[in-house]
């Protein structure tokens, strides 16, 4: 029973920890994949959706007009995305505090028991 219990406590501190460790790792990635926060600041100042932007040639006002097209879509695109690293950012600094916590829990979780038992023993209650 001792070997038990003593095996459990080697594999939870040592191979448990770094395959939990790896899932919160996996996890990460997979926010930092969805978000695609690299892209976003690649092509922050693009167009949004502006599927029509070539070059235009006629009159000044034609091209002014498309100008102003490109300029907006522009604002447009660079407001969205924005607001999709800023969302984003918060997710993936969510993804790590809750990963954080986890680990500590990780290693507190096997003395909760003791802490139950020496809270029962001592009669306290909530």
């Amino acid at each position: 029973m001792v070997m038990l219990f003593v095996s459990l406590l080697r594999w939870w501190y040592s191979d448990g920890w770094v395959r939990r460790a790896r899932l919160i790792s996996n996890q990460l990635d997979g926010v930092i994949d969805y978000f695609s926060i690299d892209l976003l600041l690649k092509t922050l100042f693009s167009p949004f959706r502006q599927i029509s932007a070539g070059k235009v040639n006629g009159p000044l006002e034609a091209q002014m007009r498309a100008l102003a097209d490109k300029l907006i879509s522009r604002i447009i695109g660079a407001m969205i995305r924005l607001i999709l690293l800023t969302v984003g950012l918060i997710a993936i600094a969510g993804q790590v505090i809750i990963g954080l916590i986890t680990l500590i829990l990780w290693a507190l979780l096997p003395v909760f028991p003791i802490i139950g038992l020496v809270l029962m023993f001592t009669g306290w209650t909530f």
